[in-house]
């Protein structure tokens, strides 16, 4: 990455560190203490485990959905490698071009990836969709934590949905010729105009091959994807509920689920303190006082610098090349233009 971006990475992880330490000093006059029972730390990694092959065989039963072979090796290292960009780039942006890349090296037409990344995403929102109408239902009388998540949820999926229906619609329209009024006022122009153009050529041969879906390997994607969101709401709940068993399941469960999806929006990498401060205004006091710092620690180890680390030992050459790549192309757009 440019120098820029890595001193961004460097204070956002300092940000994230130095709010946390923050948390933990501050709750350290009630004898918090940093440790949790074994049990809390197996069942926590166990959801991680389930999480990682659940997502992993989204992708490769997406791919067979659209006749594509790949491996679950593939596969895994697609979604480690993500991870690791995600926490590392702002707004999580350099997620799907690593997870482009990995694909790539494995063999697979561009054509192919985009496919494999398009449909994984949209069943990301489906299966969000899913798992929080069912939780609605289950939590119903839950208040206002089950109101704010259907809101974020709604939100994030109305963005991605948006997205996705505003390129349906550009792919069949504007895929030659000059750039229209409102891309020039919006200065898109010269190669940056060329390079939505190439884009949407792509994206109707992919929603062409989409459209061609086979039917159980697709439901099978599905499913996993199910599994990978919902496995997220067991990995808090895990950890304090071994320790305090009275604690509420509601809140411990679905704050985080906001939490994780809430920081895909926040600019800096890996959140910026954002999210620990989130945790602590909604959680301070649901969490016992003695349990909370170290609550907060390792949830935050196993939704987050759990995938770095396992990110960076599949994939971690192969990221850094994709961001690469990214910059350099960014910078040769940018000099066109």
């Amino acid at each position: 990455m440019t120098p820029i971006r890595w001193l961004l990475t460097f204070v956002s992880f300092a940000a994230t560190i130095g709010v946390s330490l923050y948390l933990v000093f501050g709750w350290s006059q009630h004898g918090a203490a940093l440790t949790l029972p074994p049990r809390a730390h197996l069942l926590a990694a166990a959801a991680v485990a389930v999480e990682v092959l659940a997502r992993s065989l989204k992708i490769r039963w997406s791919a067979r959905a659209a006749g594509i072979q790949i491996s679950l090796a593939t596969a895994t290292r697609t979604c480690l490698g993500g991870d690791f960009a995600a926490a590392i780039t702002p707004a999580r942006s350099g997620a799907e071009p690593a997870r482009f890349f990995v694909l790539s090296e494995a063999g697979l037409r561009a054509s192919s990836v985009l496919v494999i990344l398009y449909a994984e995403l949209f069943l990301e929102v489906f299966s969000l969709a899913a798992v929080v109408l069912v939780v609605g239902i289950v939590f119903r009388h839950a208040g206002v934590v089950v109101a704010t998540l259907v809101s974020m949820v709604g939100g994030y999926a109305a963005v991605i949905l948006g997205i996705g229906a505003g390129a349906l619609y550009l792919s069949r329209r504007n895929t030659s010729g000059p750039p229209p009024r409102w891309a020039e006022r919006l200065r898109l122009t010269g190669g940056r105009w060329r390079t939505i153009q190439t884009a949407l050529i792509k994206l109707r041969s992919t929603i062409d091959s989409v459209e061609r879906v086979r039917t159980r390997p697709a439901v099978y994607a599905f499913l996993a994807s199910v599994v990978h969101v919902g496995i997220r709401l067991l990995v808090l709940p895990a950890l304090v509920l071994t320790s305090a068993p009275a604690a509420p399941l509601a809140p411990l469960a679905l704050w985080p689920l906001g939490f994780l999806y809430g920081a895909a929006v926040v600019p800096a990498p890996g959140g910026g303190g954002a999210v620990e401060m989130a945790f602590r205004a909604a959680l301070g006091g649901t969490i016992p006082p003695r349990l909370f710092a170290a609550a907060l620690i390792w949830w935050r180890f196993y939704t987050f610098y759990i995938y770095i680390l396992l990110g960076a030992l599949a994939a971690g050459n192969t990221v850094m090349r994709a961001v690469r790549k990214t910059e350099e192309y960014e910078a040769e757009i940018e000099g066109v233009a």
